[in-house]
């Protein structure tokens, strides 16, 4: 098969080794779309390897259809047009994963849209809803609003009764979050968000994947009961906490990532997807936000997109094109 390697941070569509064999519990997929994360791009540049015994090519979600099962797959036969969450491997021909990991497509969305949904849905329910335990009603704040995974949090807070705030990077990207139902946001470039967000009610629960600096300010705004998950280091690893607000508004932070759990563990994310999420993305009330498409030849090109925070919503990247 052909797949993406990583050569000199360059990504490369060349010829490699296909996966032999699957495991019972396993199946084969035929990938049509592969969407792109940022977690790929720090891959690429040597900040973020596989878990061990997984896939050294990059790529977290696909669509596609499946092309042979394990003896003890129940849920799947070949021919059915499926999308997965992975701990790598989608950017291939083929990739071979666990059933769990493996969802139908919701009714009505073709490959290509279905591409689009995986990490970061699975992302954003694991980090808002199990991980924070939003409840109805709590004021959320999403920084990288317009990133995949911003674009999918705004989407659950409109659903599921959660008023919220993005912070992002320029005043397009403002709009945009607006009318995919952000409640209020905040251009990074105007200066510090502390004084916006507090004005506004502050945060129940903050969503970071951007770290560094940012973990100073979260406190600021973040509210007594509070807690902030930090999905990600973009800004740097290191950060100032104010142990003496933390103590006294019993404020929590939680550090949460997707990619190293378990099968079984993203077995259970996806099963509160498909109970919860896919409903609303059939009705239309949810939909996939796509940015850009490239295809997989040139996906170099479409990082450079991604590492240069263009885009809003996803990146896919197309292998077969089907659907």
């Amino acid at each position: 098969m052909y797949a993406i390697a990583i050569e000199d941070q360059r990504l490369v569509w060349r010829e490699q080794e296909a996966p032999s064999s699957i495991a019972a519990d396993a199946v084969r997929i035929d990938v049509a779309w592969a969407g792109m994360n940022r977690a790929d791009a720090m891959q690429r540049a040597g900040h973020y390897p596989p878990p061990e015994g997984e896939s050294e090519i990059p790529g977290l979600e696909v669509s596609g259809t499946i092309a042979e099962v394990g003896r003890g797959v129940e849920r799947f036969k070949p021919g059915d047009k499926v999308c997965a969450l992975l701990a790598g491997g989608g950017y291939a021909e083929q990739v071979v994963v666990a059933e769990a990991q493996v969802l139908s497509i919701p009714t009505g969305l073709g490959l290509r849209e279905a591409a689009a949904l995986p990490e970061v849905f699975a992302t954003a329910w694991l980090n808002l809803y199990m991980e924070g335990a939003v409840q109805r009603g709590e004021r959320v704040v999403l920084h990288a609003g317009a990133s995949g995974v911003g674009t999918a949090a705004i989407q659950l807070c409109r659903a599921f009764g959660n008023p919220c705030f993005v912070t992002v990077g320029s005043q397009a990207k403002l709009e945009a979050c607006q009318r995919l139902g952000a409640d209020a946001g905040w251009n990074r470039h105007d200066g510090s968000f502390v004084e916006p967000i507090n004005a506004w009610g502050g945060a129940d629960m903050i969503l970071d994947p951007v770290g560094g600096e940012y973990i100073a300010q979260d406190l600021q705004i973040l509210n007594a009961e509070g807690r902030l998950v930090v999905i990600g280091p973009m800004a740097g690893r290191d950060a100032q906490v104010d142990l003496a607000r933390l103590l006294m508004k019993r404020q929590r932070i939680i550090g949460s990532t997707l990619r190293s759990r378990s099968p079984r563990a993203k077995g259970a994310i996806l099963d509160a997807l498909h109970a919860h999420v896919w409903p609303k993305v059939t009705s239309g009330e949810i939909t996939p936000l796509i940015d850009r498409v490239w295809p997989i030849q040139e996906a170099d090109t479409a990082m450079r997109h991604l590492t240069d925070n263009a885009n809003t919503g996803k990146i896919l990247l197309s292998v077969s094109g089907e659907g």
